[in-house]
């Protein structure tokens, strides 16, 4: 069986550090907010080039403490309207939510899955405040575009960067991360952080973090339990190093799905490989999904459906089920990862061509 994914495999590659990483922190019996976090903190804001990492429990509480910390500030209130794109993972929209802020869905692009710029500002009214981009998949939204109607409205961006570690961004908006152990940089358990680079902003998340505290017993703000786990940095500490080369291999693997796939079943993923993706997934269409994926597993190869159910047809949001977004609709319907790692092997990706383009 060719996975879709084999941690075990990539974690392998650096066991000897992993462990010697664990030691060290059980020896030294600092667990929360220790040095391993600092020096975490310290190297991801230098890798993304923004000035403040915050880490905390997971990439919902980063978009989560990201919302609430510019409420905090002023910058948004209960009942604000945030657009965010129909297709993307409900995290997105369990985070809104659970801000008190009113997510406004609009229709993604059915080349790239990203938000259609193109459509943004028809939704936006007096309400709207802040505009929140998914780089779905990796690749990155069409922020040219989305930076402009923030300029020109006078509203926040706010990245939602979950599965996007590596991608060169464009401009410095804050962003949230999730570490959960498959994404491109990815943790042995959960994780997440925020990347800024407003100082007051990150004083806040400081503090909301750490149940609302900057000093010890003494609580600014209604704050959460949300700290990245000290085991966590030390092991991230030890992956961040190798995120760059594993994305080059991620993106040798997908040049070579986007030129050998050849089957007319099957629609493609669309990138010009301008730097714009790190193909956390590598994500194909086709009209008859199930049967494909039935198909693929038959020869042995994983595959996995991101996602079945679009968040507004989903039982926890019971009062949307009625509303339509037939191009969300249609990509849920339709799409289909295809293996992708680092360590996926050039005999691995010649057989998943073959076997697909013999579908």
């Amino acid at each position: 069986m060719i996975k879709f994914l084999d941690l075990q495999k990539i974690n392998k590659q650096y066991q000897e550090q992993l462990q010697q990483k664990m030691q060290n922190v059980v020896e030294k019996g600092w667990f929360i907010l220790g040095d391993e976090v600092k020096t975490f903190e310290s190297n991801f804001a230098n890798y993304c080039q923004m000035k403040h990492c915050i880490g905390v429990g997971n990439g919902l509480d980063a978009i989560v403490l990201t919302l609430k910390a510019y409420i905090e500030l002023g910058n948004l209130k209960k009942g604000d309207e945030v657009i965010v794109p129909a297709n993307t993972y409900i995290a997105t929209i369990l985070a809104l939510l659970q801000a008190d802020l009113v997510p406004v869905l609009v229709e993604p692009n059915i080349l790239t899955y990203n938000i259609d710029s193109n459509l943004v500002e028809a939704k936006i009214t007096s309400k709207t405040k802040a505009i929140m981009p998914v780089h779905l998949y990796g690749q990155l939204a069409d922020m040219d575009a989305l930076i402009a109607i923030g300029y020109k409205y006078k509203i926040l961006i706010i990245e939602d960067a979950a599965q996007a570690h590596g991608l060169q961004f464009k401009g410095s908006h804050t962003r949230a991360f999730s570490f959960y152990p498959g994404k491109n940089l990815g943790a042995l358990g959960d994780g997440g952080a925020i990347l800024t680079n407003d100082d007051k902003l990150a004083k806040v998340l400081y503090s909301l973090r750490n149940y609302g505290s900057e000093k010890k017993y003494h609580n600014d703000y209604l704050g959460f339990n949300s700290r990245l786990d000290e085991l966590q940095a030390a092991f991230l500490n030890v992956k961040l190093p190798y995120l760059d080369n594993e994305n080059e291999i991620r993106k040798k693997i997908a040049k070579r799905y986007l030129s050998e796939i050849t089957n007319d079943k099957i629609i493609l993923p669309t990138s010009d490989f301008t730097n714009n993706h790190v193909f956390h997934l590598f994500v194909i269409r086709t009209e008859n999904r199930d049967d494909l994926h039935d198909y693929l597993k038959q020869n042995e190869i994983e595959t996995l459906i991101h996602y079945p159910i679009p968040p507004h047809q989903q039982k926890a949001l019971l009062n949307w089920n009625s509303l339509s977004f037939p191009i969300t609709e249609k990509i849920h319907k339709e799409v289909l990862s295809l293996p992708m790692s680092p360590v996926m092997t050039e005999d691995e990706v010649s057989y998943v061509v073959t076997i697909l383009n013999q579908y």
